[in-house]
């Protein structure tokens, strides 16, 4: 869908790229990257929010580029057999596409952007040592992927409880990568995946309590812009409506009501009231375009 829209837009610009990390033994590693070993430090960024430094991002003009992609990346990823799973994964990874709409603005022809991002998350399954059998490296990087859990678990009953004022967001590193997919400005949704064998009951139970706390985040969506721009929008409909009313003034005739009356004031009659009128709506709309460019200089 992203990739229809674009192609057939006109006059907007579109920039679509993707990256593609996992988060192994809490160290975070590019699996697109130069080198996949290398661990990247998480920034906080005032306006951004939490950021990957140094995190490759990759050009897509198709599915395909992005599908390349991901499969590269998984190529990339930490995985190791146990005693449940011969290709388990060892890490949690996040597929990121971030989509940039540009478009010029009719007031001061400056270009401004919208900003869109999903992120493709693959959680590792929690074990348990007593199925697993996991010893000396399969062992630590059970207990890492058991804690991360932990702490999304109590991330999550935080947010669904409402009267916690502190979210444990920095317990982890999946927690902060999250922050914004859990409670912040997104729409999310959770695939739990369980097990329909008998032998499995008390982690399916487990999976299904945690799906179920996390359906009661209450997240804020909203549409990602400049904050200049969402003003300027505003502006510029009061703009339009003072040219609709100046259209008006210009165009009604001598001795006819121009506008109706609000708050009670006196119609609108004579040639002088009219020309008064005009001036002081000719007024409104200057002050209007200077509170523009003022800002946007």
């Amino acid at each position: 869908h992203i990739f229809d829209a674009s192609s057939i837009a006109s006059g907007t610009k579109y920039l679509i790229r993707a990256s593609y990390l996992e988060i192994y033994n809490e160290s975070i590693r590019d699996l697109l990257g130069k080198d996949v070993k290398a661990t990247l430090d998480l920034k906080e960024h005032v306006d951004k929010g939490v950021q990957v430094q140094n995190l490759s991002w990759h050009t897509c003009s198709s599915v395909v580029d992005c599908e390349r992609l991901m499969d590269k990346g998984n190529r990339n990823r930490a995985t190791g057999a146990t005693l449940m799973n011969k290709d388990s994964s060892r890490s949690h990874s996040i597929f990121t596409i971030v989509t940039e709409m540009c478009t010029k603005s009719e007031v001061d022809g400056k270009e401004h952007i919208r900003a869109g991002k999903l992120n493709l998350v693959d959680l590792a399954g929690s074990e348990r040592q007593s199925k697993t059998h996991a010893e000396g490296e399969r062992l630590r990087e059970a207990t890492r992927i058991n804690l991360s859990l932990s702490a999304l678990g109590n991330v999550i009953s935080a947010l669904v409880d409402g009267r916690s004022k502190h979210i444990p967001y920095r317990d982890s590193k999946l927690t902060r990568l999250l922050q914004d997919s859990l409670g912040g400005n997104t729409k999310t949704l959770m695939v739990a995946a369980i097990s329909p064998a008998h032998d499995n009951y008390d982690e399916t139970l487990s999976t299904l309590r945690y799906a179920n706390r996390a359906k009661n985040i209450k997240n804020k969506p909203r549409i990602n812009e400049d904050p200049r721009d969402a003003q300027m929008k505003l502006l510029q409909e009061e703009i339009n409506r003072l040219k609709q009313e100046l259209l008006n003034a210009g165009n009604a005739p001598a001795g006819n009501q121009l506008l109706p009356p609000e708050n009670n004031e006196p119609p609108v009659n004579n040639e002088e009231d009219i020309e008064r009128e005009r001036e002081r709506l000719r007024a409104e709309y200057g002050r209007e375009v200077s509170e523009i460019l003022r800002q946007y200089e």
